[in-house]
């Protein structure tokens, strides 16, 4: 009993990929940068465990929609043969219980809220829901991919100030311009296996633009939080952040040279160091 109960917590581990924390933080990064911003400093205590958990629960809860859908395909593609729902560690039903069971939770979380961000907690779970199916039908699933990690952040401002200003909105276009740029160098790790099995991608639609189009994505997205820092008169400590997350980004323009798999993907890692920088800043400018 104990070892079918192990067996099966081992599964939940591996298809909510809490043992694998990089997608947390690139959804936890934005959704502070918007926390903060909306209330001019440190935020609610209140607010910041509810958006913290519902972060941890929603990335979770997409990682397990994922799965499911790519249930039937991720066999044949190397990185992911050995996920729970292809060696048969958990079945599409127990998944689709799983997902059941962290939407329900994200749930409790958002009735906490007021009733204008509920609605908008509507989007964010159709947003986390259709992403995986989207690589089906278009070339641009890391769109979805980036406005459903963008979502959390109009969210913040919904409930923090009762409206959604023109910061939200740049942030909010930032964070979905830098997660393209990332999620297409992830893409470019499983580029062949996708090509062969029919699975569509940014990184498959740039071809030999990819890496031009991603330094392209990179240099809007700093953009946008720069003329987010303009308009709220931010100083040089913002500003040098800013200058430090360039010079990331040129770095990972550095391991995706060559294309090769290990180095994307670890271009695909080190963004988290980008969100904290742009972090720190924020949270410097209200020091």
């Amino acid at each position: 009993m104990l070892k079918k109960i192990q067996k099966k917590w081992l599964a939940i581990k591996l298809i909510t990929r809490i043992d694998k924390p990089i997608g947390t933080y690139l959804l936890l990064w934005p959704t502070y940068w918007a926390l903060w911003i909306a209330s001019d400093g440190w935020p609610n205590l209140h607010l910041l465990l509810i958006f913290s958990l519902g972060v941890l629960i929603m990335r979770s809860a997409g990682c397990v929609i994922n799965d499911y859908a790519d249930r039937k395909i991720d066999g044949k593609v190397e990185r992911t043969k050995n996920r729970p729902l292809v060696n048969g560690m958990m079945t599409p039903t127990e998944a689709i219980n799983l997902f059941g069971i962290l939407i329900g939770m994200a749930l409790g979380l958002v009735l906490m809220l007021s009733w204008s961000t509920i609605y908008l907690a509507v989007v964010a779970v159709f947003l986390a829901a259709l992403y995986p199916f989207m690589k089906r039908y278009t070339q641009l699933p890391q769109v979805f991919l980036g406005a459903a990690f963008s979502w959390g952040m109009i969210m913040a401002f919904s409930e923090v100030q009762g409206e959604i200003p023109l910061v939200a909105w740049l942030l909010f276009a930032a964070n979905l311009c830098w997660t393209v740029a990332y999620d297409t160098m992830y893409a470019m790790v499983d580029r062949d296996d996708d090509v062969k099995i029919g699975v569509k991608s940014t990184a498959i639609l740039f071809g030999d633009n990819d890496k031009r189009i991603i330094g392209f994505l990179q240099l809007i997205t700093l953009a946008l939080l720069w003329t987010v820092g303009d308009i709220l008169a931010f100083g040089w400590p913002y500003q040098l952040c800013l200058i430090v997350a360039a010079g990331l980004f040129s770095y990972q323009q550095l391991l995706i040279v060559n294309r090769k798999r290990d180095d994307c993907f670890q271009a695909f890692l080190h963004n988290h160091w980008v969100g904290l920088i742009v972090f720190v800043g924020i949270t410097v400018e209200y020091l």
